[in-house]
C-alpha cells in the first residue's frame, strides 16, 4: 500500500532542496542543472527498471522503482507538483476502466 505520508514529506525535502546551494546536496544539483539533466535521469532510471525487470530480480527491481519514483518526484517538484497532484489523479482515475480513461483523454 502507498503511504501518502512517506510521499508528502519527500515531496517537502524535494521542495525545499531547489532553494538550496547546488553544491549542498545531489538534489539541489540536479535542479540546477535543469529539466533536461532531470528528464535524462528519469529516462535512466526507467532503463534501469526495465533492464531489472527482464533480469527477474526481485530486489533490483524494487530498488531500481525507487530511484525511477524519486527522480519522477525530482521532475514533479520542477513543475511545482506532488505526490499529490499523481495520487489524486490516480483517486479520479479508480474504477474506471484503462480503456475508457485513454479514450476519455481524447476528446
Amino acid at each position: 500500500m502507498i503511504d501518502p505520508e512517506v510521499l508528502q514529506r519527500l515531496s517537502a525535502t524535494l521542495e525545499a532542496r531547489k532553494s538550496a546551494p547546488p553544491e549542498s546536496s545531489y538534489v539541489s544539483s540536479l535542479y540546477a542543472k535543469g529539466t533536461d539533466a532531470i528528464c535524462k535521469k528519469v529516462a535512466e532510471e526507467a532503463a534501469e527498471t526495465i533492464m531489472a525487470a527482464k533480469d527477474g530480480d526481485l530486489r533490483h527491481i524494487v530498488y531500481e522503482v525507487t530511484d525511477l519514483w524519486f527522480h519522477s518526484l525530482i521532475l514533479l517538484s520542477q513543475f511545482g507538483l506532488s505526490a499529490d497532484d499523481v495520487l489524486g489523479e490516480m483517486r479520479r482515475r479508480e474504477g474506471i476502466s484503462g480503456i475508457d480513461e485513454k479514450n476519455s483523454r481524447k476528446s
